[in-house]
């Protein structure tokens, strides 16, 4: 599909200005860092022994921060630039952790139950024209009994930013840089879907994901949009007519045996 050619040659460009980025910080991570923040660690907990997905892992720094926690990992990504880059640092820090690369729909149809945890994280599904098939990888790939957990960012900031709340088979073409501070005005063609909160909890659903929790956060854990302020130490929040806008949801699940 046309929209998957575009994105990945778009997310390759952006993944040689993350990885000189201070956002990503890959020195800080090479010596000893995690890139996982306080919302997903204190949320899915335990990982330890655990095998792990990571879907749209991008260069792999959480994946690999997984694999520091314990986890028997696996990362997915589109992207060959960041799946090299990922293997890259896997080697550089002497972790395990498989790298696949293949766009999401692709990667489910020969996916089989083995991981006990299925993860996403951050700015993933926009990406996705539809969640049916993803939420069905999700539920395929793990164990009767098997975790899925997301973070992600509210679509409510996308409607205060001026886009659709709800999903439209229109996608969203647009011409942007990269939330990196290293983007130096570089631009990529863009092509996202608006997915309501109602859209990614029916898809689970429907695949067979037993909602356990759905949390909602009045901060961010990243310095990625316009107007953040850091009222707590990597918190930042962004207020609308004095209230504090919703930014962070996670959603955890558990697949019906």
């Amino acid at each position: 599909m046309e929209h998957i050619k575009i994105n990945q040659e778009s997310w390759d460009k952006r993944t040689k200005i993350h990885v000189s980025s201070d956002f990503y910080d890959v020195k800080g991570f090479v010596s000893g860092s995690s890139s996982l923040t306080e919302i997903e660690l204190s949320e899915l907990g335990n990982v330890s022994e655990k095998k792990l997905l990571h879907l749209q892992c991008h260069f792999g720094l959480d994946t690999l921060s997984w694999a520091r926690e314990g986890a028997i990992v696996t990362g997915v990504d589109l992207s060959p630039v960041a799946i090299e880059k990922a293997n890259e640092i896997k080697n550089q820090v002497k972790l395990q952790a498989n790298f696949i690369c293949s766009d999401v729909y692709e990667f489910g149809k020969g996916v089989q139950p083995n991981f006990d945890i299925a993860f996403t994280s951050y700015g993933t599904i926009c990406w996705l024209p539809h969640l049916d098939n993803w939420a069905k990888t999700i539920a395929n790939s793990i164990k009767p009994n098997g975790i899925f957990y997301m973070a992600d960012f509210h679509p409510i900031h996308d409607l205060v930013s001026g886009y659709s709340y709800f999903h439209s088979s229109t996608p969203n073409i647009e011409q942007e840089g990269t939330y990196t501070e290293n983007c130096d005005g570089k631009k990529s063609t863009l092509i996202t879907w608006a997915h309501p909160i109602s859209e990614i909890l029916n898809s689970l659903i429907k695949a067979g994901i037993k909602i356990d929790h759905l949390n909602e956060y009045p901060f961010s854990p990243y310095n990625c949009f316009d107007g953040l302020e850091e009222r707590e130490k990597g918190r930042f929040y962004l207020a609308k007519s004095g209230n504090d806008v919703p930014l962070i949801y996670t959603i955890k699940g558990t697949k019906t045996a």
